[in-house]
């Protein structure tokens, strides 16, 4: 491997849990199961399927069969949990299938919630927002580090870091970039707008108007500059006599004055800082 190059992300599973494959010698063969005690892992980090792909891979399974075993793990509550290939599972019920290769590998919970990870990274079956949420619960509940995540699923610190950034963005904004009508890229350019108003404002813009991803950066840039205009000095707008009559008054009292004013009504503030500055002041005003 050149110097400096980082390992790719199809180095396999066994890669990524050495222990659990270590320590359990030969891998055991596949075998045919009922796909009635095949069930999904709740913790499964992929939450959507594509319907119309789903068909596609189920027409492929009448056909052919399944290719690859399902990569599962004993069920406490009888059969087996799948670990990797709930997508496969799902087309072979599409199929008619009565019975589907599985793989038992006895892992714990957090090591099957990485291994399903990892293979749905490999496969690039996770949208933006399911590889930030996987990312964020190995981080939050798992206790990994960013830089340990991005060694375990060989991408770059960088990359994993701007993958959780997302998760920063308003619900809604994260719902148009989850079912695909704005992109990873549209949402890390709306990250820059100044509130989340400006983001979700800016979102349904893009979606509604096409924008590609050096477009939303361009609005979002302007926003922010809008945001970041001076406000006007409030003493600069004040009238001319208001602030002449603050200045003769100050130096008639000896002290600070201010005049609230608005239309015509208000109030006199005079500072002052000590009882004796005090009493000076009342034996100039009674």
């Amino acid at each position: 491997m050149p110097p400096g190059k980082r390992p790719r992300l199809g180095r396999g599973l066994d890669a990524m849990l050495p222990a659990a494959s270590a320590s359990k010698g030969p891998r055991p063969e596949g075998f045919q199961c009922a796909v009635e005690d095949v069930h999904p892992n709740r913790d499964q980090p992929r939450s959507t399927f594509d319907d119309v792909k789903l068909e596609e891979l189920a027409a492929s399974i009448r056909e052919i069969g399944i290719l690859e075993p399902i990569l599962v793990r004993t069920r406490k509550g009888g059969g087996y949990e799948i670990i990797a290939g709930e997508r496969r599972w799902r087309a072979a019920q599409r199929a008619g299938l009565e019975r589907v290769p599985i793989f038992v590998r006895d892992l714990s919970t957090t090591e099957g919630f990485e291994a399903a990870l990892v293979e749905n990274l490999q496969r690039e079956d996770l949208n933006p927002i399911e590889t930030a949420r996987a990312f964020a619960r190995l981080v939050d509940e798992l206790g990994h580090t960013q830089e340990s995540v991005a060694t375990r699923v060989g991408k770059s610190r960088s990359t994993v870091a701007n993958s959780l950034r997302l998760l920063k963005l308003p619900d809604d904004v994260l719902e148009r970039v989850e079912d695909g009508r704005l992109s990873e890229g549209h949402g890390r350019a709306l990250l820059t707008a100044p509130t989340v108003g400006a983001m979700q404002k800016l979102a349904r813009q893009a979606v509604g108007s096409q924008w590609s991803v050096r477009e939303t950066e361009r609005h979002a840039r302007a926003a922010n500059n809008k945001s970041k205009k001076p406000k006007k000095d409030k003493k600069l707008q004040r009238s001319a006599n208001v602030r002449d009559l603050e200045t003769r008054l100050s130096h008639s009292l000896g002290s600070r004055v201010v005049l609230k004013d608005k239309k015509g009504k208000g109030r006199v503030e005079i500072s002052y800082s000590s009882f004796d500055e005090l009493d000076r002041l009342l034996d100039k005003l009674l």
